[in-house]
């Protein structure tokens, strides 16, 4: 019983310190922010502090790794039901309304999760490794039902997420991009991924109609 209370105090002045970081990096950004002002915003000494994280990165890393569950988890919902191009577009559009959002109203945590992505931080690859594997087994399902083309479902997964960068990565996330809309791209990768049977894919290179348009 003691030790599951204290593990309870642990985490709740662990979350104290977190919260303490957060307020500051709002105030002052993540990189001016030190151990000092996080202390002192948690109403206690650096040293206290070092005794729940071993440095001011791993404050960070913690922050990252709260806001990286919440997209992962958000895409996840996303995805179920529906037929698989529903549901490849709507984890990849819940990430990127995410990240869009944090970025318009919580810039100073946007700039955070940017550099973790771009300075590629252990947390921000784990979670790149998990929306590879959720849109990965995504893929493969629908080639198991005939609705996406055949080929290597990491391929696939690879080639996709590639082209929707622009929109799924935090680091290069700006509102000064000029860029498609994000249904517009979709709808072109969709077009690459949608398994069409093969006399119809021939009729179609074959139609003078879509040789003229093209």
């Amino acid at each position: 019983m003691q030790e599951r209370i204290h593990q309870g105090g642990s985490s709740c002045t662990r979350q104290r310190i977190i919260q303490a970081a957060i307020r500051s990096h709002r105030q002052i950004g993540f990189k001016k922010t030190t151990v000092a002002d996080i202390a002192r915003g948690a109403s206690m000494s650096p040293a206290n502090v070092y005794r729940f994280f071993p440095s001011k990165q791993a404050i960070e890393e913690a922050i990252v790794a709260d806001l990286f569950e919440h997209v992962s988890a958000a895409a996840t919902l996303a995805a179920r039901g529906g037929s698989t191009l529903k549901g490849l577009r709507a984890a990849l559009r819940a990430i990127s309304q995410l990240h869009e959002h944090r970025l318009k109203n919580d810039s100073k945590q946007h700039e955070l999760i940017a550099a973790a992505v771009h300075e590629n931080w252990a947390v921000a690859l784990s979670y790149v490794d998990r929306i590879q594997g959720l849109v990965r087994a995504i893929i493969a399902d629908g080639q198991a039902s005939g609705e996406l083309r055949p080929g290597s479902p990491m391929a696939m997964t690879c080639c996709l997420l590639e082209a929707m960068d622009g929109y799924l990565n935090p680091s290069r996330i700006n509102a000064a991009t000029v860029r498609p809309a994000f249904d517009e791209m979709m709808d072109f990768c969709a077009g690459a991924l949608r398994h069409a049977p093969w006399g119809q894919s021939l009729a179609a290179d074959l139609d003078p109609k879509a040789v003229a348009q093209g």
